[in-house]
């Protein structure tokens, strides 16, 4: 009786302890299930859960990168078998369209940055302002509030490029067709195209441009051409690049994320997203692009004739300020080149080329590629070695690959009726380690194992001083294998427009002999003397950028070429009609006499 007495008294209590016990219980299993469906791979039955059929999700792929990182890099490794290439994944899950669902905001394609037109949600609704339409530019007016000023300059702090402008724009915007007539004619292309896989590398990649990249990817190429599209997230740090990602591409299908546990650098990324790659045709596009209307056909179809062919798009332009899209037609088509500091360059297509076609927009020898958009058959990739597992980070990967697909039995080509639009930073908005210069490192184990005899061109540049590159037995027993031909060969057949130094009237520094005789023509290094004019500086003997040559006399005036030291360029022509020679600084022959290594004036 006591026991039921206290009992009544304390009903109002038991009461509020039952409920929230049941709140407390119902919250946790919600919770435990919305995990269980974002992490597990649901049932492809379409009768589970009621007939909702769900996407089997981007964290399968995660999770096959759970294992070490150790094995994630056995791709990085050199002993790649002439044949056949790396051990193949496990095919990919069946995947079925999931229905359209997630937060309104991420659907409409919101940018991170708050955006100052907000009267609709879509740009279709009254009241919105379209942007950036037909590749035009975004002008932001001159009265800024204080807070949207704040806003842009936090943009282009964070992404070296006006991610104001970009989030203002839509994910799906029109944009002009570039493509000759030639390139649009009925039958041009094989109808049994290959399938790709697009592989994106990103780093803390502003949200609007990411997604604009993968869905110009989605909207232009023929859906049953794209095997899947693969982002490698190399080590992001922004809130926007992880869960909120994994929901948006939830939605699509074809989109898998894979995630590096360490900052890899962009060579290992893009060799992350090759050992999970599943399509015959590998295709790397950079975290900021958008592609144009028939950009894809035109690459498959001549690897689709050619296996060891590999390909790259004209990359056209966005205005890394306003985001306006920039292009020219097939007859303004440039081709890849490099000079003795092992730099890239662009320089027009050849004539001797232009006579090999009929028509511009036939795609066009190139001695090199930009590197950062191209498409390769995944086999012939593999039997090249893929990248040089020494690399790090970024930087001489593209001429690596350059110079042995043309070396080593392949084709690399300029293909006027495919372009992509390219974001062109002035600087780079990322961080790396400091007291390390693995663009140098890079390029001596370039030098080392492709460039034969002619690599002393480039030490000569870097005053002999090649440090630690590593040990590169397997790369030069690759080159072994694969019975490749010479640099030798590659200069005089690929690339005969190249001059080499070794062929100069004379080469060494500009010596002064006023001053003392201790001052020399010299271009300084520091970021702050970028683009400044050459002046007198103190003579080191070290070789850099003191180093200048002489390739020939003209007329009454003698040539002085150097490819760091940048003044205004004269063009001028060799005796040997094949050659030409941008030069950087002309000298009239009031040069009285010059020694083994240095000019006198």
């Amino acid at each position: 009786m006591k026991i039921a007495s206290y009992l009544y008294r304390r009903k109002s209590a038991l009461l509020k302890g039952l409920v929230l016990g049941c709140t407390v219980w119902l919250t946790v299993t919600v919770l435990l299930f919305m995990e269980d469906r974002r992490i597990t791979p649901a049932s492809n039955d379409p009768s589970a859960a009621g007939g909702y059929q769900q996407q089997q999700p981007i964290a399968a792929a995660q999770r096959r990168l759970s294992d070490d990182v150790d094995a994630d890099n056995r791709l990085l490794d050199d002993e790649f078998p002439l044949e056949g290439g790396v051990e193949q994944q496990p095919a990919a899950p069946v995947i079925v369209q999931q229905q359209v669902g997630g937060a309104a905001g991420l659907q409409n394609g919101e940018g991170v940055l708050p955006q100052p037109n907000r009267e609709g949600a879509n740009n279709d609704e009254p009241g919105r302002k379209v942007y950036g339409e037909m590749g035009k530019p975004v002008v932001l007016p001159a009265n800024l509030t204080a807070d949207v000023k704040k806003l842009v300059d936090e943009g282009w702090k964070n992404n070296a490029f006006n991610q104001y402008a970009s989030d203002l724009i839509s994910l799906h915007r029109t944009l002009p067709d570039p493509r000759d007539e030639w390139c649009k004619k009925p039958g041009r292309y094989l109808d049994n195209l290959p399938q790709t896989s697009v592989i994106v590398c990103f780093h803390n990649e502003a949200w609007s441009v990411l997604l604009r990249t993968v869905h110009s990817i989605l909207d232009r190429s023929p859906e049953h051409l794209i095997r899947e599209i693969i982002l490698v997230d190399d080590f992001s740090d922004m809130p926007h690049l992880k869960t909120q990602l994994e929901e948006y591409s939830e939605n699509y299908p074809k989109i898998k994320i894979v995630r590096a546990k360490k900052r890899e650098g962009l060579i290992r990324a893009r060799l992350m997203g090759a050992r999970y790659a599943s399509a015959p045709v590998l295709t790397y596009l950079d975290s900021h692009c958008e592609c144009t209307e028939g950009w894809l056909e035109p690459l498959l179809d001549r690897i689709a004739r050619e296996a060891s062919t590999v390909v790259c798009p004209v990359i056209d332009v966005i205005d890394d300020s306003s985001l306006e899209f920039h292009y020219r037609d097939a007859g303004g088509v440039n081709v890849g080149g490099f000079d003795w500091n092992l730099q890239f360059n662009w320089h027009v297509v050849p004539e001797k080329e232009k006579k090999r076609h009929k028509n511009a927009a036939e795609p066009v020898w190139s001695p090199t590629m930009a590197g950062g958009l191209f498409a390769i058959d995944k086999k012939f990739f593999e039997r090249l070695g893929t990248y040089d597992s020494g690399f790090d980070i970024w930087g001489g990967e593209n001429l690596e690959l350059s110079f042995k697909t043309w070396m080593c039995g392949g084709t690399l080509e300029i293909v006027p009726c495919s372009h992509v639009g390219h974001i062109f930073r002035k600087r780079s908005p990322y961080k790396w380690r400091t007291g390390v210069n693995v663009l140098k490192k890079n390029s001596i184990r370039l030098a080392e194992v492709w460039m034969d005899d002619y690599a002393k061109y480039y030490y000569e540049r870097i005053g002999n001083d090649l440090g630690d590159y590593g040990d590169i037995t397997s790369r030069k027993e690759l080159r072994r294998k694969l019975k490749c031909k010479s640099f030798k060969w590659y200069l005089e057949n690929i690339y005969p427009e190249l001059f080499i130094p070794g062929d100069a009237v004379a080469s060494g520094e500009v010596r002064n002999l006023g001053y003392g005789n201790k001052t020399c023509l010299d271009s300084p290094a520091r970021k702050t003397d970028l683009n400044k004019p050459a002046g007198l500086y103190p003579c080191h003997k070290m070789g850099g950028n003191q180093v200048g040559l002489l390739p020939f006399f003209y007329d009454t005036e003698a040539c002085f070429a150097h490819s760091i030291v940048e003044v205004e360029p004269v063009q001028y022509e060799s005796t040997n009609p094949v050659v030409k020679f941008s030069c950087l600084l002309r000298i009239l022959l009031t040069l009285s006499f010059w020694n083994d290594d240095s000019f006198y004036f």
